[in-house]
C-alpha cells in the first residue's frame, strides 16, 4: 500500500505544480510559488503539500490565496490526475529551504571575516615587540 501511496503522492505533486505555474488569479497570490514535498495521508483522502514563496514578504497573504483556492486546485489538478478520489489539498508554508539559505548566508560571511582577517593581520602588540 505504501507504493501506491508514494505513487499517488508523485502525481498528485506535479498536477499542482502544473497549475501553480499557471497561477492563480487570485491577486493575494504573489511571487513564486514552489511545491517544495507532499504527505498523503494512506486513504488518500489528504493531501499536504508544502511549498515556498519567494519573496519573503508575500508570504503570509498566498498562503491565505491558496488555502482560499484550495478547491478551484484540486478540481484543476483533477483534469491531469486520473484517481477515482481526489484527495483534499491542505497547504502548508515550507521554512526548510529559508532556513537553509539563513545557514549559507551567515556561513559566507564569517568565511569572508576570516579572509579579510588573513588579508590585513593586526600589528604586533607592544608587548610581542619587546620579546624578541
Amino acid at each position: 500500500m505504501r507504493r501506491r501511496t508514494l505513487q499517488v503522492a508523485s502525481t498528485v505533486e506535479k498536477a499542482v505544480a502544473e497549475v501553480l505555474a499557471r497561477g492563480l488569479s487570485d491577486p493575494r497570490a504573489k511571487g513564486l510559488i514552489t511545491v517544495t514535498g507532499i504527505e498523503v495521508t494512506d486513504d488518500f483522502s489528504l493531501a499536504k503539500i508544502s511549498v515556498t514563496i519567494m519573496p519573503e514578504e508575500h508570504e503570509q497573504i498566498t498562503m491565505h490565496a491558496l488555502t482560499a483556492a484550495a478547491g478551484f486546485i484540486r478540481r484543476e489538478a483533477m483534469k491531469h490526475v486520473h484517481l477515482r478520489d481526489m484527495p483534499h489539498l491542505s497547504f502548508h508554508l515550507d521554512t526548510g529551504l529559508k532556513n537553509q539559505a539563513r545557514v549559507f548566508e551567515l556561513l559566507n560571511k564569517v568565511a569572508e571575516e576570516r579572509e579579510a582577517r588573513s588579508e590585513h593581520p593586526q600589528a604586533p602588540r607592544a608587548d610581542e615587540e619587546n620579546q624578541g
